[in-house]
């Protein structure tokens, strides 16, 4: 049997002097975070026993801005955020849940820039408009900031966690494309805002497979309702109203029901091929109604937990590298809801 670790193997392994290693196990505090966090991970490497329980002492802040749980979508977010947090509490890490507004772009960077004085990192799910990119570099420069569900990518943020938004993009374009075979005809997109890039790289995705694939399909101009629900139902009775040769509907948004009851007051529920995102409870009991064709969804939950841990990662308080992490999708349909 192999000798058991010391403090002092922990105080060579993580570069300081055994008293240091003894005031973070013993939680008397006065040890600046840095190193805190290289005693707890050179510990818990040793597999020290006693660190596998001890509770980091200085409480870290970490800023969450998302959308209102108005938002079926954010909603899961904050669930898969609250559950994660209880999980690792033991890591002495605050998660402050800021509800923003995407229509308020002066708004969102105000509160990047305020958090950025007042928390350890920032865990964000914005748009990419100018100020927002700003302030978030800003913010970047000085403390980790992870990207979920939707990415800036040129904003010196430390990770993503979230989808391949192009590729979900292509998938709702291959389905639409056998869905409406073989007579094809013209599909209205539906997206929340263009200023976010997970929905660009979504349409974009779903205009090149068609391109590619299933070209008897017209793409009708891309309508914005602005992370609005009840707009996005307004949208789909003015278009098909107006234009009887569109025979499906790709929607990236919030707003499913709404969609769904435009399409019943139309009479166009069987004869229109209705695609979107993310398996809210709605939306799966429009599934098994089949008032929806396809749902692909990116388990938020899940994307909110390993989003939490990649900031606990950044910030010392679990170990192992700070990645971005490429989550999947699956596709969900009447059958399988």
């Amino acid at each position: 049997m192999g000798r058991k670790a010391t403090m002092a193997d922990v105080a060579r392994e993580a570069g300081v002097s055994p008293a240091t290693v003894d005031r973070v196990l013993n939680g008397r505090g006065g040890v600046d975070t840095d190193k805190e966090a290289r005693v707890l991970a050179a510990a818990r490497r040793l597999r020290l026993d006693r660190a596998l329980a001890v509770r980091p002492h200085r409480m870290l802040r970490v800023a969450v801005l998302i959308q209102a749980p108005r938002n079926p979508f954010h909603a899961a977010l904050r669930t898969g955020l609250d559950t994660a947090a209880r999980v690792y509490a033991d890591l002495n890490i605050q998660f402050l849940v800021h509800h923003i507004d995407p229509n308020d772009p002066k708004s969102i960077a105000a509160i990047v820039a305020r958090q950025t004085t007042e928390t350890d990192g920032l865990i964000v799910t914005l748009p990419d408009e100018p100020r927002i990119m700003e302030a978030v570099g800003t913010a970047a420069a000085t403390r980790p900031v992870v990207t979920l569900a939707t990415d800036l990518p040129t904003s010196g943020r430390a990770a993503y966690v979230g989808p391949n938004d192009r590729r979900a993009g292509r998938v709702a374009g291959d389905l639409m494309g056998l869905f409406l075979r073989p007579q094809g005809g013209r599909v209205l997109l539906i997206a929340g805002r263009r200023d976010i890039l997970g929905h660009r790289s979504r349409e974009d995705g779903f205009r090149q497979i068609l391109a590619e694939r299933h070209p008897g399909i017209d793409v009708a101009p891309t309508a914005e309702n602005g992370e609005d629900g009840e707009r996005a139902g307004r949208i789909v009775l003015e278009a098909l109203s107006a234009d009887h040769a569109i025979r499906g509907i790709y929607h990236m948004s919030a707003g499913a029901q709404p969609v769904a009851a435009a399409l019943r007051r139309l009479g166009r529920t069987a004869s229109t091929a209705f695609v979107t995102h993310e398996l809210t409870p709605d939306r799966r009991d429009l599934l098994r109604e089949r008032a929806i064709s396809a749902v692909i969804d990116q388990q938020p939950e899940l994307e909110a937990r390993i989003a939490l841990e990649t900031m606990a990662r950044l910030l010392g308080r679990l170990d192992g590298a700070a990645e971005s992490v490429e989550t999947g999708f699956a596709i969900h349909m009447p059958e399988n809801a």
